[in-house]
């Protein structure tokens, strides 16, 4: 009992930090109105509470919302269950399909993985100490290929898994018009390998945001290069946000 209470707790902080924030919610409208128009597909890897799934059905946009952990599924299907431009999918996404160990946090769901390498990470790491992941649960695992042929190709791709993103993007193999990956400062070298795999799908162009800020930090975008570099002269601190790529 003490244990789904602390849970929905923690979802209910989640709530209130997603989406209780008007303006954090223009701006991210303003972000992603530079890759999508009304009627594209968009594709939102790590859904969590559905802040970006509210901010696409603003733009306009449909889209496939993956989330694996159980408890938030059904908050999203309360949320935009009855929306017919929603498709809600319980499950992970990675290079291949089948399953997934998925290690929950339950005080904190944003933290939520699949990857042991994130937890080790953690582990110490400033900022970091009163993580815990306490259960873990098999979940489905798809590949944006399988999604793609499922669904059609997404004008944009939003990927936040928590340590998997180089993985999720091993599992695409065809060109997409924009996309982003979120980073972490104690797990620099999946974003790294992220840009690498970016690269081989023709992604030449990248800029970003940090932590929750919905506000590109380079006025012009830059090269692969430049962005590792960026990302590697980063303080531990500043913790973590998203890459975006685009091809031209």
């Amino acid at each position: 009992m003490l244990t789904a209470l602390k849970q929905a707790a923690a979802i209910g902080r989640s709530l209130w930090v997603y989406h209780g924030d008007p303006a954090r919610h223009r701006r991210m409208g303003r972000l992603y109105a530079r890759f999508v128009r009304p009627g594209d597909l968009v594709f939102d890897i790590g859904s969590h509470v559905g802040d970006r799934i509210r901010c696409f059905r603003r733009l306009g946009c449909r889209v496939v919302a993956l989330e694996p952990q159980p408890s938030l599924v059904r908050v999203l299907r309360l949320l935009y269950g009855r929306d017919d431009g929603v498709t809600i999918l319980e499950a992970a996404v990675g290079a291949r399909i089948g399953t997934l160990a998925l290690h929950l946090n339950l005080a904190n769901p944003t933290v939520a993985t699949g990857s042991a390498g994130f937890i080790a990470a953690a582990e110490g790491s400033p900022g970091w100490e009163r993580e815990r992941w306490t259960r873990t649960v098999e979940v489905t695992l798809t590949t944006l290929d399988a999604l793609i042929a499922q669904h059609g190709t997404p004008a944009f791709i939003k990927i936040d898994v928590e340590g998997l993103e180089d993985a999720v993007l091993d599992g695409l193999s065809r060109p997409v018009p924009a996309l982003s990956f979120e980073f972490t400062t104690i797990q620099r070298h999946v974003a790294l390998a992220c840009l690498r795999r970016c690269v081989a799908l023709g992604f030449h162009r990248f800029n970003a945001a940090l932590g929750e800020s919905q506000v590109l930090v380079h006025d012009d975008w830059i090269d692969d290069e430049a962005m590792a570099r960026w990302l590697c002269a980063l303080p531990h601190d500043a913790n973590s946000g998203d890459v975006y790529a685009v091809h031209a």
